[in-house]
């Protein structure tokens, strides 16, 4: 990989800004069918933000090789990336990873990881991959203004300027701006005529208001349903792997809500319910628990309770309900019953609001697709410019699902610049 001296004069068929996921594949690519590409970015190294995914295990993708079910899993905007994904599915970005050496597994939910659950193993196979095609790198620097309007026409940086033939913008969204992504590409695109979706955190946590949400700090669940309310009228549901905060809900099914959260947070009180038992009824359930009452009629119902449900939450589902933890549950009222079963159906929190763009995990908002050729991902407003990654508007679910945009997005701009 050569990497550039500030005093060389810099011309390319291929100018790739940002070296995360989409940057590095793109850039890749271009160089792999023979043009000459330099990858510019602020950091010391490619793939800051690629060692935090995964928490730290990298999900590569995720092995839903049906593409149509694929494209849903990033919502109404998933339809754009239909050409991207037919290009460089999912099948075979495993196989592109396999053949730079590295093994891969697939997990719960067709998650897939390095054998490794290394990172860094992904990054260096990666960089292997850029030294093979002599990419030149620009490290720790950034650009300063892009020349041009219609038609860029060079890279202003800070202490040299980029010349190309065509130009990849890959910066990534406004989250973890710890890594570099501060949202400039947003920017620089906007003053070249692009209209920008409203950038809002996705896949994030999500704070409540009740104070003692902290004593359930790190509690997980699995399969709870959860209810999103807007002024008291249910917006939808939604089944999955939960986790309490000290600040509130985070966890798979919560982070994949999160962006609808926030949407309707803007239109009034939102609440947020959940169902330790999503797969009865109230009515099944208050069935149920006569049954298991008669069963076990000298338990007391704190300890009945400690068969199905958390220890840290049944004290407060029935101090919900103002039922003494100690009574026997020969004691327990049909009306106490059926309190009880509506309080482990809905435990009600008051949402209090989105963690920012630093604790998201991705960037929902970008650049309007209306004004991407979703074929080739150039822009239909400036001659020579492509975007590919989280900057563009689509995001995708938790899961291997943000990663595999930016390998296909990526690999079809990079080979789409490459041959224009």
């Amino acid at each position: 990989m050569k990497k550039l001296m500030a005093e060389e004069t810099t011309k390319f068929d291929v100018a790739v800004i940002g070296a995360g996921p989409a940057g590095i594949m793109a850039a890749g690519r271009a160089a792999e069918l023979g043009a000459k590409v330099v990858l510019i970015d602020k950091n010391m190294r490619i793939g800051r933000k690629l060692l935090l995914t995964g928490n730290g295990r990298c999900n590569l993708t995720n092995a839903e090789f049906d593409l149509r079910s694929l494209a849903e899993s990033y919502g109404k905007n998933g339809k754009f990336l239909f050409q991207a994904f037919s290009f460089f599915p999912p099948k075979e970005v495993i196989a592109f990873f396999n053949k730079l050496g590295l093994q891969t597994k697939t997990e719960k939910g067709n998650r897939v990881f390095p054998e490794s659950d290394s990172a860094e193993d992904v990054l260096r196979a990666l960089e292997k991959y850029l030294i093979k095609n002599k990419v030149t790198f620009i490290f720790d620097n950034e650009v300063i203004e892009i020349a041009g309007k219609k038609k860029i026409t060079k890279l202003i940086l800070k202490d040299r300027q980029v010349s190309a033939k065509n130009y990849i913008f890959c910066t990534g969204g406004k989250s973890f701006a710890i890594t570099g992504s501060t949202g400039d590409g947003y920017k620089w695109a906007k003053d070249l005529g692009h209209t920008i979706d409203e950038l809002t955190p996705a896949l994030v946590p999500i704070k409540v208001k009740e104070d003692w949400v902290k004593d359930l700090q790190a509690l997980a669940l699995e399969n709870v349903g959860v209810s999103v309310y807007l002024d008291g009228k249910k917006k939808f549901t939604k089944v999955g792997d939960l986790l309490f905060t000290h600040f509130g809900l985070s966890g798979p099914v919560i982070l994949n809500m999160s962006g609808e959260v926030g949407k309707l947070l803007k239109e009034g009180e939102v609440e947020i319910s959940i169902d330790f038992k999503p797969l009865l009824n109230e009515e099944e359930l208050g069935n149920l628990l006569q049954d298991r009452f008669f069963r076990s009629p000298k338990k007391t119902i704190k300890n009945f309770l400690a068969d199905g449900i958390p220890a840290k939450v049944s004290p407060l589902l029935l101090n919900m309900i103002g039922m003494d933890p100690e009574k026997q549950v020969s004691n327990i009222t049909k009306k106490e019953r059926i309190l009880l079963a509506k309080a482990i159906k809905s435990f009600f929190f008051i949402v209090d609001g989105l963690l920012d763009f630093d604790q998201a995990m991705v960037t929902s908002g970008g650049i309007s697709l209306n004004e991407i050729d979703t074929k080739t991902m150039k822009s239909k407003i400036v001659s020579n410019l492509y975007f590919a990654g989280e900057l563009v508007s689509a995001a995708g679910a938790t899961g291997g699902f943000n990663l595999q945009m930016c390998w296909s997005t990526g690999r079809l701009a990079g080979e789409s610049a490459a041959k224009k």
